[in-house]
């Protein structure tokens, strides 16, 4: 009778994503138990469970009748800022918590964090996962993405939790065992990367077709809305749709958008992506580029005095000079466009994830994590779902790029995206994201690169010593020495 009266799991943090999680969770039928430090968001999330329906949740003001207020084995998730806070939590918590029990940071942390505090936590005994959770406040509430790694034995005391409370397609519900140590928070945060190339590449594609066709926003959040009709279908084109037709009710005259300052703000998952992939030696310049436009985009100040300057000296804006463009085939050009480049972020991330699994023996299932990304989390897209058929084709699929369709769709977008990229940089627009992808492609592609030339210049100055195409083994050439010889 007394296990009956106990939650079935528990939650620390009430901060909106917690709070939603824990009512959906709630919501689903799971009794759950919540705390904060803040004793007014505990009141908060309380009424909130009351007013959303009567649901099965209960309030608690200390850790020690939080923590006892729920079943053995105890499976308590955490949802604070990432670093110091979380393992102030986890101390605050485990000194209560007993040898079984789980703890469930579903926090945006560096995975290597997570790997510190598996190692702490099984010094007393305690079970951690590291739960990647996509979808922002809505997805938390409604159905999210969940990649939860660590330790699988965790997993399996929560998955019939975590099963029902995650965003369900067609295939399942968008939750999977990802693997062992800190890999849920890697995949999280490459997940983060590629979300980043997503919205500089759907900027991109708004900023040539206002101002290299002159389209308003009411004729832009048509296209977009078209575009979420077919191949481009996805969460970031559904929302960018609806942000083109908000009205700015502040002024009463345009679109909000419009009024918005062009400075992107950001939380460091995006950088961490970047650092990992060079550390990794794999490209990634979609995301790279992604990076430094967010990096380009704080320098607000800086930018309009340059504007000026430049201007001064007789730079003429090419900018919403329309008159010889053809809208319609813009339109369908930048469409095009727009998915080639995002299918090269994608493979760019997957390659990654690839990677660090290699590195780390995680045992990634590419096709896996592509099919928990198709309902709930941010990037979620209709393509996703030949993501992951691609990689059930060929789990060893070197490139996303050379999956028989994809490649197919890639050559015939390839003109159409060229036209783009010529186009911006003919106006001036910046594209960096298209063009970091366009690049990718177009080096990936060359059997034969100009890396020769550069691989002659390291030895030449730095003795590094060069392979041959033609016979076997490494050779160091005296340069400065023949090149004297050949100029007599």
């Amino acid at each position: 009778m007394e296990s009956a009266a106990l939650s079935h799991i528990g939650l620390a943090g009430l901060a909106v994503m917690g709070q939603n999680l824990a009512l959906n969770i709630a919501e689903k039928g799971f009794p759950i138990s919540v705390y904060n430090r803040t004793i007014s968001k505990v009141d908060e999330t309380l009424d909130r469970a009351h007013r959303e329906g009567q649901l099965p949740l209960s309030g608690h003001y200390t850790p020690k009748d939080f923590v006892l207020s729920i079943q053995k084995p105890r499976s308590i998730i955490i949802l604070v800022k990432a670093g110091a806070p979380v393992d102030q939590t986890i101390a605050a918590l485990s000194a209560y918590m007993e040898p079984g029990d789980t703890i469930i940071d579903g926090g945006n942390e560096w995975y290597e964090n997570t790997e510190r505090r598996i190692v702490d936590a099984s010094a007393s005994g305690l079970l951690y996962l590291g739960m990647g959770v996509s979808g922002g406040e809505d997805g938390a509430r409604n159905g999210p993405s969940l990649m939860p790694g660590g330790s699988h034995r965790a997993y399996l005391n929560v998955h019939n939790i975590l099963d029902k409370v995650a965003a369900q397609v067609d295939d399942g519900p968008c939750v999977t065992y990802i693997g062992e140590g800190g890999s849920g928070n890697f995949v999280k945060m490459v997940h983060n990367g590629i979300e980043y190339g997503d919205m500089q590449l759907i900027s991109e594609a708004y900023d040539v077709l206002k101002n290299a066709g002159g389209l308003g926003n009411e004729e832009l959040a048509e296209i977009f809305g078209e575009w979420n009709r077919g191949e481009l279908e996805s969460f970031l084109i559904e929302i960018t749709t609806d942000i083109f037709k908000v009205r700015d009710e502040e002024s009463g005259d345009g679109h909000l958008v419009d009024k918005i300052l062009d400075k992107t703000g950001m939380k460091g998952t995006g950088k961490w992506t970047v650092q990992q992939a060079a550390e990794l030696s794999i490209a990634a310049p979609t995301i790279a580029a992604s990076l430094d436009s967010r990096y380009m985009s704080g320098l607000k100040e800086e930018r309009e005095a340059a504007s000026e300057i430049f201007e001064k000296e007789g730079l003429k804006e090419e900018i919403n000079n329309v008159a010889n463009v053809d809208k319609k085939r813009l339109i369908d050009d930048v469409r095009q466009a727009l998915y080639a480049s995002k299918i090269c972020s994608y493979a760019q991330g997957m390659n990654l994830l690839r990677a660090k699994s290699m590195e780390k023996g995680w045992g990634l299932n590419l096709g896996e994590l592509a099919r928990i990304w198709k309902g709930g989390c941010i990037i979620r897209a209709v393509f996703l779902d030949r993501i992951k058929q691609a990689y059930q084709r060929n789990p060893g699929l070197a490139n996303l790029l050379v999956d028989p369709d994809f490649a197919k769709e890639m050559v015939q977008r390839q003109a159409a995206w060229r036209r783009v990229v010529g186009l911006a940089i003919q106006k001036g627009i910046s594209v960096p994201g298209m063009s970091a992808s366009l690049q990718y492609f177009d080096t990936y592609r060359r059997g034969r690169l100009p890396a020769n030339l550069v691989q002659a210049q390291r030895d030449y100055f730095g003795a590094h010593t060069y392979e041959r195409v033609d016979i076997p083994g490494s050779y160091h050439t005296e340069w400065s020495k023949l090149a004297r010889k050949a100029r007599v």
